[in-house]
């Protein structure tokens, strides 16, 4: 921790939870994805399909679960008000702009077709739908705290841990919500509210029980509380079922073609202890390992932010920087995510200062 406090292996995971997504977009164009995405290869990497299955189920759980965090370490320090008003401003403000840029590319660049021009609404945010829900959150949040000013006094409250009980508890109860709310949203089905709002129904159970994790974790100090022999068991759980995964997705689900209730019902079993126990695992392991600052990770972390704006830009230049390289799939992607992390965090460097990101 620094001499402000500040959590130092929070920072470390944040910039590595961002340069998975970076990854994560990388390789787009070169493996089965579910998605859309401006440019896409003939050939695909049969490999990047558990990848990208692995890296949805968890990545922007663990985001928004320290997103929660450092928000309510925020409001306490600021008081609700001006946590709102810097919300505003750190995460309306860049959403605006990143909308402001991004509908002239819809009309003119890759929502052309056939010599007709793209459609400008909806507004297509991408992955600044995670800083939309924050703002919302944040919002919700603030204004709870405004309704009931007495809780900004309520001081943290240390103490036992969930259990492991509890723990197996909240995953069932979480897969079984996530796969009501399946039936008529399954996933990688966005809607949009407003025209802007960009909602993936089929994740913010998961999505919003992490932040409400995050969230109870600050008030209660479970981050730091968390024993260390536990959060490296549940790491170990989080990367066999991730290994599992790999093994079911690219041998077992081919020969066996399944297709029943069963199967569902474990698919989402499996999705919700795996986001539970590699998230508990990853902040336990970045807490007892990587708890420490360098200039390096320094400047990573104050511009993680920025790159997160940035980088689909960055990673969608790339991709067409390569789009004539005649390379295997999974070579470009490696070669895709090579260039594209670097490239990010490097401008992202030097635009975060002065623009206040």
């Amino acid at each position: 921790m620094s001499r402000e406090g500040r959590l130092y292996f929070l920072d470390n995971l944040r910039v590595a939870c961002m340069i998975v997504v970076i990854a994560h977009h990388a390789g787009q164009p070169y493996g089965p994805t579910g998605g859309a995405w401006p440019i896409f290869e003939a050939t695909r990497a049969a490999v990047l399909g558990p990848f990208f299955w692995v890296n949805r189920s968890f990545m922007m759980s663990l985001f928004f679960m320290i997103a929660g965090y450092f928000m309510v370490m925020s409001c306490d320090r600021h008081g609700p008000k001006a946590f709102l008003r810097n919300r505003l401003l750190r995460l309306g403000v860049p959403l605006l702009v990143f909308a402001a840029i991004v509908v002239p590319l819809q009309v003119f660049v890759f929502g052309a077709s056939d010599g007709t021009l793209g459609s400008a609404w909806p507004i297509d945010v991408g992955p600044l739908w995670f800083v939309q829900h924050l703002l919302i959150y944040a919002a919700a949040y603030a204004g709870w705290r405004m309704l009931r000013p007495g809780s900004a006094e309520a001081p943290r409250r240390t103490g036992s841990v969930p259990g492991e009980a509890t723990i197996l508890g909240f995953c069932v109860g979480l897969a079984l919500l996530s796969g009501i709310v399946r039936i008529w949203y399954p996933i990688d089905r966005w809607v949009y509210i407003l025209g802007f709002l960009r909602v993936a129904w089929s994740d913010v159970p998961r999505d919003l029980s992490l932040f409400i994790i995050g969230a109870l974790a600050y008030r209660r100090g479970w981050i730091t509380l968390f024993p260390a022999k536990r959060g490296m068991r549940w790491l170990g759980v989080g990367v066999a079922l991730a290994a599992l995964w790999y093994v079911y997705d690219l041998w077992l689900a081919p020969a066996l073609q399944p297709d029943s209730l069963a199967i569902d019902i474990l698919i989402l079993l499996w999705e919700s202890v795996f986001c539970l126990s590699i998230c508990i695992g990853l902040t336990v392991l970045f807490r007892e390992r990587l708890n420490v600052q360098t200039r390096l990770s320094s400047c990573l972390a104050r511009s993680q932010y920025a790159a997160y704006i940035i980088h689909i830009f960055i990673v969608v230049g790339v991709h067409m920087l390569l789009a004539g390289l005649a390379a295997p799939p999974l070579a470009k992607f490696a070669l895709a995510t090579l260039l594209s992390v670097p490239a990010t965090f490097g401008i992202a460097g030097l635009i975060y200062k002065p623009l206040r990101l």
